[in-house]
């Protein structure tokens, strides 16, 4: 078994691990809530891709 544990110790310390980061990202997302604007973000984004590529900057499809 990995470490030299058993595999009782290995699956609860497995559990007890999975358990705490899917809690810590529940917690993150409840309190900071960073999807909420992501709608915006990538408007912006697309705009000012839009505004170079009529300046003849960027591209927004790959025409090779």
């Amino acid at each position: 078994m990995p470490a030299g544990v058993s595999w009782a110790q290995y699956s609860k310390f497995f559990v007890a691990a999975m358990l705490s980061m899917l809690a810590g990202s529940q917690v993150v997302h409840m309190y900071y809530r960073p999807l909420d604007d992501l709608d915006v973000y990538i408007q912006k984004e697309l705009e000012s891709v839009e505004g170079e590529a009529k300046k003849g900057g960027a591209k927004l499809t790959d025409d090779s």
